[in-house]
């Protein structure tokens, strides 16, 4: 069965930068649409960014559009997410889910990873 372990999470300062990777295991990551999902202290979990399993199709919710970049190798099984002008609010554990069907969320998900945490603070 497919995993991901997502890495490259810590801690940073606002309007620094960092790359969010999703790497998987059991499975290929380009039969799967990717998104990326974060967890703010006492909130919901909500999607954030989405690529499709070639990569035809990508999304951001309009908080990060602009700020964060996603992309997948998936000759190495790996999807990743590019952060830039970190803002305080962006203060969460960041997901990655993989699911069938598109970024409209027209499939059913098949695995989460773990979580890695980005915490943006002076």
């Amino acid at each position: 069965q497919l995993q991901l372990v997502e890495s490259g999470g810590g801690l940073v300062q606002p309007g620094g930068s960092l790359r969010l990777s999703c790497g998987a295991s059991g499975g290929a990551l380009g039969d799967y649409t990717i998104g990326w999902y974060r967890q703010a202290p006492g909130k919901e979990r909500e999607g954030i960014s989405c690529i499709s399993a070639r990569a035809s199709d990508t999304h951001h919710v309009a908080a990060v559009k602009g700020r964060f970049t996603i992309a997948r190798d998936n000759a190495k099984n790996t999807v990743y997410l590019q952060m830039n002008s970190l803002l305080v609010e962006d203060t969460a554990v960041y997901y990655c889910a993989a699911a069938t069907g598109t970024c409209s969320g027209d499939g059913s998900l098949v695995a989460w990873g773990q979580g890695t945490q980005v915490t943006v603070s002076s």
